[in-house]
């Protein structure tokens, strides 16, 4: 029913006692996630909502809760040192929110996360949910989300908003939704999440919805292409962008032919996923693939 987390996942809020630490926090133990810590320098030993502990560091938390994942709401100049600090706790699921994390500090940190046992998804996010499982871990609004069988990732918080919006309005229910970020350098990409999902029994199919600026669709098409055995729609978003401006997302810049929207959407064509018109067609193209999956 999800992928990379379920109803057993143990969270702890790095920032939780900030506006979005606390607000965010509230919102996913409403949807059921179990947020068993929070981590805030100088505020360890007080109780968040009366009964989550705070700590002041992340190690001390791990280490006294069990916590496995990790969700990041730390202003951008130091939310690299708390992923490094979350990745050397033992952490094994880092989701970072936080917009505006330097690119230099991520190209320092990625190398290092890769040579632990971790995945970090972000930043820059809205994080992911498994509505089966009752886990959400992020900022995106829960009640839009309904159990099922199709996976959703995508570079876009809002058009992930969109997408399951429609889904859920035509009664598509989804196993994970995950937005691995806008950013030029995210932690996780496409291929590895739809790797997760092809290995996923109970994921039937997938929504990809990408965005203009660097290679990743098409990285994920050849994935798709050679790999890849579940049916895929795909959105890329941005058809109208002038080259050189950037679009939202840090990421989202036409920088060559390979980044435009054209040359991701042709790529994934060719690799066989059935491309989605417009962000108002997400669902109803959704439904049009399961329904030809059916016959």
């Amino acid at each position: 029913m999800s992928i990379l987390v379920n109803e057993d996942t143990r969270v702890v809020v790095q920032g939780i006692t900030g506006s979005e630490g606390s607000f965010h926090a509230r919102a996913c133990m409403a949807y059921g996630t179990k947020v068993v810590a929070g981590v805030t320098p100088g505020r360890g030993g007080q109780l968040f909502e009366g009964n989550v502990p705070i700590f002041d560091s992340i190690e001390q938390a791990v280490r006294e809760t069990g916590a496995d994942t990790s969700l990041i709401f730390v202003p951008a100049p130091f939310a690299t040192d708390a992923i490094i600090e979350a990745a050397d706790s033992g952490i094994s699921l880092i989701v970072c929110i936080t917009e505006g994390v330097p690119t230099m500090d991520m190209v320092r940190a990625i190398p290092y996360l890769n040579s632990k046992a971790v995945r970090l998804i972000g930043p820059n996010c809205p994080g992911l949910i498994s509505p089966g499982a009752r886990c959400k871990i992020g900022i995106m609004p829960g009640g839009i989300h309904m159990p099922g069988r199709t996976g959703v990732v995508s570079r876009s918080g809002t058009l992930t908003y969109e997408a399951v919006s429609q889904l859920t309005g035509l009664g598509v229910g989804q196993s994970t939704c995950v937005g691995i970020g806008g950013d030029p350098l995210v932690g996780t990409s496409f291929v590895d999440i739809l790797r997760l999902f092809n290995e996923d029994p109970q994921t039937d199919m997938v929504v990809l919805i990408g965005e203009i600026g660097g290679t990743m669709e098409q990285e994920a098409a050849e994935f798709v292409s050679k790999e890849f055995n579940k049916p895929m729609a795909a959105l890329i978003a941005g058809a109208t962008a002038p080259p050189g401006k950037r679009m939202g997302h840090a990421g989202a810049i036409i920088t060559g032919a390979s980044a435009t929207a054209e040359a991701k959407t042709q790529a994934l064509r060719e690799a066989g996923a059935q491309i989605i018109p417009s962000p108002a067609e997400i669902g109803t193209t959704t439904r049009a693939v399961l329904g030809q999956q059916k016959r």
